[in-house]
């Protein structure tokens, strides 16, 4: 059986073992035909489920049901295990770990603040870019949450960088976090933002009318 997933631009397709690639192929071909339509290869990845022994035998032959009468494009990528892709914002793959998804989004904060920092920004100059990089670069990466390991990387992190990487910052960073009406910066807290996502979470299932997921 054959099952898609469609939202926007993005499709999700599963196959089973016994589903063949060619038929799928075919269906694309008449429709792209009809539609004037084109499949972006380059943005198309597969990731083998079922046993290792399948997942390998898809990696190495190239081939989802070996039956197929040719392999899959070159230009797809398949996906081996330890490697996870993104679908709809979430991350997903094979023996993934959970801080793998923000291993390159915290390498991304890294180069950003070191870049702004050669400029010498203020006290204040630097509280805003904290709110700017920080904010827009793990606002997107959060459908599964943020590991312990990679929320307590980034508060040190921000600590560096309100302090140029002084081994003794002049005030302590929950006090920079304090709102301005009482001493402090409104700085960004990460745990406390963390906090407030899963709160609103769980929002929906407090709502006890009809409303209320199942």
């Amino acid at each position: 059986m054959i099952i898609t997933s469609l939202f926007a631009d993005d499709m999700n397709l599963f196959l089973s073992r016994n589903d063949r690639m060619d038929n799928v192929q075919q269906i694309l071909d008449k429709w792209c035909k009809a539609s004037g339509a084109k499949f972006n290869m380059e943005k198309s990845e597969i990731i083998p489920i079922e046993s290792e022994d399948h997942r390998s035998k898809v990696i190495e032959t190239r081939k989802i049901n070996q039956e197929d009468s040719s392999p899959l494009d070159e230009k797809i990528r398949i996906t081996t295990d330890g490697v996870a892709i993104r679908s709809l914002g979430a991350w997903i793959g094979n023996k993934t770990s959970a801080e793998t998804p923000w291993e390159p989004v915290v390498n991304k904060i890294h180069n950003a603040l070191q870049r702004w920092g050669r400029l010498q920004p203020t006290l204040i100059g630097r509280k805003l870019l904290v709110q700017a990089i920080f904010g827009g670069h793990i606002q997107f990466t959060q459908a599964q949450g943020m590991p312990k390991k990679i929320e307590q990387t980034l508060t040190k992190m921000i600590r560096d960088f309100m302090w140029e990487e002084s081994s003794s910052p002049r005030i302590a960073l929950s006090a920079l976090q304090r709102p301005r009406e009482e001493g402090g910066l409104n700085l960004l807290d990460i745990e406390a933002r963390n906090e407030a996502i899963e709160i609103t979470w769980l929002k929906p299932y407090l709502d006890l009318s009809a409303n209320r997921p199942t």
